[in-house]
């Protein structure tokens, strides 16, 4: 579980909080959007699940602990994805991006290939370990990203903005693959300011304005008001 608990964080020079003590809890094995117009303070929340940033007032807990206490617990529980996966690699070949982080945590081989099978598997990505990554679609790249965070085994899957940049094909394959995650218990949270893609296949959706909590309800209730808080509305 992760509780925030009247999170404050101000960044250098701003006139007011990215984040203006917010407080929310977000369920074990839950599919939560979290919505808002830019500059909402969505991306500055979900940097301190895993402690990429420290509150300035309040806290923020995983599974009980302090996330800024215990970075590494909180970035094992926590897989973080950013907006444009390509950022990330490190490998040339999909197998070895994948099997980065395992390999940093010291584990025997088995256990990392085991670890990379299931998380290229879950994304529907099996069988292209040998694959170059500069190779791979957007959509494609955005899986192996997806993989990459999973074969840490996190208990919260963070996506920021996943399908910007993918065409129709690409945000369909990456919509599939959260979808398959969430069916198998993992809690995914998708940070955008366009939820219609996802909308469906959430159980809630928290939009924050100014830093703040403006909604947070059940989608089909949370659908109709979207338009006058800023965001883009479902077609």
């Amino acid at each position: 579980m992760i509780e925030v608990e009247g999170l404050v964080h101000r960044y250098d020079g701003a006139n007011a909080p990215a984040v203006d003590g917010l407080t929310l809890d977000i369920e074990d094995g839950s599919f939560v959007v979290i919505a808002g117009p830019n500059g909402a303070g969505k991306s500055t929340l979900v940097r301190h699940f895993n402690a990429l940033l420290e509150p300035d007032e309040g806290a923020v807990l995983v599974d009980g602990t302090r996330a800024s206490a215990d970075p590494v617990a909180a970035r094992t529980a926590v897989g973080m994805v950013f907006q444009d996966p390509r950022d990330g690699f490190v490998a040339s070949t999909v197998g070895e991006d994948v099997a980065f982080g395992p390999e940093n945590l010291g584990l025997p081989r088995e256990a990392i290939d085991e670890r990379v099978t299931a998380a290229l598997s879950a994304v529907g990505m099996a069988g292209r370990l040998e694959e170059r990554i500069d190779r791979l679609s957007g959509g494609e790249g955005a899986r192996v990203a997806i993989a990459g965070a999973l074969a840490m085994e996190p208990s919260h899957l963070v996506l920021d903005e996943p399908f910007a940049g993918l065409d129709a094909a690409g945000r369909r394959s990456v919509r599939e693959a959260l979808a398959r995650l969430h069916a198998d218990g993992r809690c995914v949270l998708v940070v955008t300011h366009d939820p219609g893609t996802v909308l469906d296949l959430a159980e809630r959706v928290v939009v924050l304005v100014d830093g703040r909590v403006a909604l947070d309800a059940p989608p089909d209730e949370a659908a109709g008001r979207l338009a006058d808080l800023g965001v883009t509305a479902p077609c």
